[in-house]
């Protein structure tokens, strides 16, 4: 009985631990050593549970997405799969921020036609600059080439995701014809025509009013060295030009995903047009291995905006022991398929206000068949096509040989050879490793795979 009261004694007490040794009671008893002991390993056990409960919050969303995401194999080669439908439809919801209707949304469609912007919306290697081209040389028409390559190389080695905010404001600035943005990745507020990547090729600023080099409306490539020697102007004459031109285009490369464009898109001040250009993925990855040293900061770019946990595992990477910069330039591939794929699953779910203002063109397409499909283009553009442009177009897809030996310099070319140079120059492991990881893309733009072609 009295080891009874005793207990219960104890129980009523306050316990706290006393800045000596020793744990005291506030009834003044003292607790045997034994007891303090226990109470001091009481804080260790504590931080082994929750160790291992944070562990458990860790270990459980890691196992449900591999469970999930898990690739499809065949053949040793990891499949490509669709992207998920609800992510990309939650894009075109029928309801805006402001709470307009279907309805309402439609009205995006029906826009000023006193200016069109048009982006060029491609990827490395697949022929952009001479799509560019066609705009650039067209009287009608202000064309800038690549500008937002000056905010990648200042960003370096920012990831590509993180920068895709960054390139739509500026894009949104451009389209406008302010141009003072470029000076945030210039180091510098006075900058000039000179700064524009690509200017030496720039029909505006090569020809009057700005330079006496070149005439508008005479149709022909822009020689660099001839150029070069036209003087530098104020960013501000640039602007006020830009504002002239009926028609603004701007080819570039950086956006990986369709989707970071609807803002824009749903700007009826803008009035954005896309022309979306792709191409055989084999023929891309082997212009891709021909340039690879041009490609490798770029491709590190692109590769940094994965996600540890997503399912991509560099499979392009030759098994072989190859340099660095083949690898990386390689591994971007992945990429490269599964943002098309996500693009087109984009467009197909899109309003019609959307899908009028989008155009898909293949780069086969556009040099087997170029005057026909030119004349869709410029139609779509709300361009006029003139004999000289027919002339022009012809000459830059007979030409002779594949390409030169500066990848990157527009010339003319034999269309046919460069459509199908990557049988010669992929091996078999190449190919099937690209046919393997865009295999869906390729389903759907109607390329064939190698095995296929053989029976």
């Amino acid at each position: 009985m009295e080891k009874d009261s005793t207990r219960q004694t104890l129980l009523r007490c306050t316990v706290y631990i006393g800045a000596s040794s020793g744990v005291e009671l506030s009834a003044g008893i003292r607790v045997p050593d034994s007891a303090e002991a226990m109470k001091r390993r009481l804080p260790k056990k504590y931080i082994i549970l929750i160790l291992g409960y944070s562990v458990a919050l860790l270990l459980i969303p890691y196992v449900l997405d591999y469970r999930n995401k898990s690739p499809h194999v065949k053949d040793g080669f990891q499949q490509q799969k669709c992207p998920d439908l609800k992510s990309t439809i939650a894009l075109w919801s029928t309801r805006d921020k402001t709470g307009g209707n279907s309805t309402e949304m439609e009205d995006y469609g029906n826009r000023s036609q006193s200016r069109i912007n048009i982006y060029l919306h491609a990827t490395w290697r697949t022929g952009s600059s001479f799509l560019g081209e066609l705009f650039n040389q067209h009287p009608d028409v202000f064309y800038l080439y690549e500008p937002m390559w000056n905010m990648w190389q200042a960003l370096y080695p920012g990831d590509a995701a993180s920068l895709q905010g960054a390139v739509r404001d500026m894009m949104n600035s451009l389209f406008r014809c302010d141009f003072s943005v470029l000076r945030l990745y210039a180091g510098s507020a006075n900058i000039s025509t000179s700064f524009i990547f690509g200017w030496k090729t720039n029909k505006v600023i090569c020809s009057e009013p700005l330079c006496k080099a070149y005439k508008k409306h005479e149709i022909g490539l822009i020689q660099g060295d001839v150029c070069s020697k036209c003087q530098p102007r104020d960013l501000k004459e640039l602007e006020r030009e830009c504002k002239k031109y009926p028609v603004m285009v701007i080819k570039d490369v950086r956006v990986l995903d369709l989707g970071v464009l609807v803002p824009l898109m749903r700007d009826p001040a803008i009035n954005l047009q896309i022309v979306q250009l792709f191409r055989d993925p084999r023929a891309v990855h082997n212009s891709r291995l021909k340039s690879k040293l041009a490609l490798v900061k770029e491709s590190i770019q692109v590769l940094r905006s994965k996600k540890q946990t997503d399912k991509y595992k560099r499979l392009l990477v030759p098994s072989n022991r190859v340099n660095r910069a083949e690898s990386y330039v390689s591994s971007a591939m992945e990429l490269i398929c599964d943002n098309w794929l996500n693009d087109m699953l984009l467009v197909v779910n899109a309003p019609v206000w959307v899908r009028r203002n989008y155009m898909q063109l293949k780069y086969e397409d556009l040099v087997l068949s170029p005057v026909e499909e030119l004349r869709k283009l410029y139609r779509f553009s709300n361009l006029t096509l003139a004999p000289d442009m027919v002339r022009f177009v012809m000459n830059m897809t007979r030409g002779q040989g594949y390409s030169s030996d500066k990848p990157f310099l527009i010339s003319s070319r034999d269309a046919r050879e460069a459509i199908y140079a990557w049988r010669e120059r992929l091996n078999v492991e190449q190919v099937n490793q690209v046919e393997a990881y865009c295999s869906e893309v390729m389903r759907h733009l109607g390329y064939r795979k190698r095995s296929m072609d053989n029976t």
